[in-house]
């Protein structure tokens, strides 16, 4: 799918990395008098102040680079989950066709679930000087898994491989890609931010291109070998620029579990849940689909789903814009809704340009679904000194939604032998997140439409 955009905890350095954040005063010089507070053990970690970071030279080369190597590790993380869907559609009809399209779900669910919560350990890790060593583990990791992949035989093998050795490494490079950035912008860094992230997309498009091109001319080793020199060269990128200014001098707390006492967090909380079970179905399933159905070929139908990530590119950015003016929560509403009764459509396309044109109205309304929600969490937290423990707890709910949701679409399409399930399970999740949301946005500021939230 897409660059799942939620940076994952209170190890993210600042509140600066996030759109808006520009917003946040720097600095906030507290009363003399609160100076003599001492803080309880428990949450002493927490206190941070909204910039961490000193002085950024908001340009400059040296910037920039950070941007290039960000945007490679994106590539590499989010981008090769987005990328699974043809993996999915191959190993159905290929040689793991005696799996039930559950069974073969679940390696892409464990990438996506082990992206997001590897950052438990990563993100410490960060905190504590490893950056470079987390892009060097991640790098191997993911060459590695690919290496390995393409000698795999048995579903085993594939689980431990692609599942679990590339989800491990994609979670080394996850941290580092979203906390880089603010050490050197502060203007800029919405665009810069935007940017890099933009490498997801661009990684769901060029690895299932490269892949359905190369298995039937080289074969499924090959073809799979070439992704992972693919990912070798360009995280060598990364690698070779990105540099650490500061590191922080102050952490956050892992968990924050009064924040679950207020309404507005946790109906936003359970709706993420429910959007990251439903969002993923469509995009691991619809080659699958095409080809089931006899709507495609199996060559043609690869194609569907670089087009839905390439669509997904447009999504974010024009629905960012318009959060700039409506609100981040206000504007969720609409694209969770929207790519809801989008789901529920597809099983009523019958023909090779109706599929096409879904996958790029899914692509564009599920972009802005999945890059809005890490900005809605800054108006939803009075204390933005908590934001990264809060977008770190939300982050293990999202992980949970991506584990089980596309496991239950194809244990639906297992047992009943038949789409309509699938849908309905993905389009009914993301309708009941849109209500999540819209109840969200009620419980933080009424009903009033003018308030931007």
């Amino acid at each position: 799918m897409h660059a799942l955009d939620l940076p994952p905890s209170r190890w993210y350095p600042t509140t600066d990395g996030l759109i808006y954040a520009d917003k946040v005063p720097h600095v906030r010089k507290e009363p003399a008098a609160s100076k003599a507070f001492v803080a309880p053990a428990v949450e002493r970690t927490v206190a941070i102040s909204a910039a961490g970071y000193e002085d950024p030279p908001n340009g400059g080369l040296m910037a920039w680079l950070q941007v290039a190597g960000s945007f490679f590790l994106f590539f590499n993380s989010w981008g090769t989950v987005n990328a699974f869907g043809v993996f999915q559609t191959y190993y159905h009809i290929g040689f793991l066709s005696n799996e039930s399209p559950s069974n073969i779900s679940w390696i892409g669910s464990i990438q996506s679930f082990l992206l997001l919560i590897i950052g438990v350990i990563t993100g410490p890790l960060y905190d504590a000087g490893y950056f470079r060593a987390l892009i060097l583990a991640g790098t191997s990791l993911i060459a590695f898994g690919f290496m390995m992949t393409s000698l795999c035989f048995q579903y085993w093998q594939v689980l431990l491989a692609q599942a679990i050795c590339i989800g491990l490494g994609q979670g080394c490079l996850f941290i580092p890609s979203v906390a880089i950035i603010p050490q050197y912008f502060t203007t800029k860094k919405a665009f810069a931010t935007g940017l890099a992230s933009s490498g997801s997309s661009l990684g769901g498009v060029i690895y299932p291109i490269v892949f359905s091109r190369l298995q039937p001319r080289i074969g499924f080793g090959w073809a799979t070998r070439v992704l992972g020199f693919i990912s070798l060269a360009t995280c060598l990128v990364s690698i070779s620029v990105m540099r650490v200014r500061q590191m922080p001098t102050q952490r956050r707390s892992l968990v924050e579990i009064v924040a679950f006492k207020e309404a507005p967090y946790s109906l936003f909380c359970l709706a993420m849940f429910f959007g990251y079970a439903g969002a993923f179905g469509p995009i691991y399933y619809i080659s699958s689909y095409a080809i089931d159905t006899h709507m495609m070929t199996a060559r043609l139908a690869f194609y569907l789903l670089p087009i839905l990530n390439a669509a997904s590119v447009p999504g974010r950015i024009i629905t960012g814009f318009l959060a700039n003016t409506m609100g981040p929560v206000n504007m969720l509403i609409p694209t969770a809704l929207t790519t809801g009764i989008l789901a529920l459509c597809w099983m009523g396309i019958h023909n090779t340009g109706g599929l096409i044109i879904f996958a790029i109205l899914y692509g564009f309304f599920s972009g802005g679904f999945v890059s809005l929600p890490s900005v809605a969490l800054t108006s939803l937290t009075p204390d933005l000194s908590r934001l990264g423990t809060r977008m770190g707890m939300c982050s293990v709910l999202c992980s949970l939604g991506s584990l089980c949701g596309t496991p239950i679409s194809g244990a639906i399409l297992d047992g009943t032998g038949a789409w309509l399930g699938v849908a309905l399970f993905s389009g009914i999740t993301l309708l009941i997140t849109g209500v999540l949301f819209l109840l969200t946005r009620s419980a933080q500021a009424g009903m009033n439409s003018r308030v931007k939230v």
